[in-house]
């Protein structure tokens, strides 16, 4: 048996972030669908574009450490997930719908920061420096989505859903 390491760990957590983002790629046309503000629609038709090129770095990465891109089950992405579809069918014609899907994609948005954060770190002490920087860009970019998001619901989206209400 394989003594298990530092950089198998690190493959480990890419498989898994694999998964989780292939996971993310299916979901977003029906949180596409399902949002009612166009602004929404919009921010979630980008973050398609952007985890498609997500899943490439990956593949790159798993390049760089000579190993096939294979994904791993991800259960807590398969958890967020089935909540934002929950929300999707709870809130259907609501007008909380727009500020549960947010909260939703923000739940996704922080397990990858989590993720990439790490995996970022890992490759960098391993002296991976090139698949570091691959993660690197994909955690700025989930960054700046959790905080477009964030103003997204701060300027609208929770204001909207609570003067429809009343």
């Amino acid at each position: 048996m394989k003594m298990a390491n530092l950089e198998s760990l690190l493959h480990d957590g890419l498989r898994d972030i694999y998964y989780a983002e292939k996971k993310i790629m299916k979901a977003l046309p029906k949180m596409i669908r399902a949002a009612q503000s166009t602004d929404l629609q919009a921010a979630f038709d980008k973050h398609l574009t952007e985890t498609e090129q997500q899943v490439e770095r990956l593949q790159q990465v798993f390049e760089l450490m000579g190993k096939r891109a294979q994904a791993k089950t991800c259960p807590a992405i398969d958890g967020i997930l089935e909540e934002g579809e929950e929300v999707m069918e709870t809130y259907k014609g609501s007008p909380a719908l727009d500020a549960g899907l947010v909260a939703a994609a923000q739940a996704g948005e922080h397990y990858e920061m989590a993720r990439y954060g790490t995996l970022c770190a890992w490759a960098s002490v391993l002296g991976m420096d090139d698949a570091a920087d691959l993660l690197q860009q994909t955690l700025v970019e989930e960054t700046a989505t959790d905080e477009a998001l964030s103003s997204l619901a701060d300027a609208s989206i929770n204001s909207a859903a609570i003067l429809q209400a009343a």
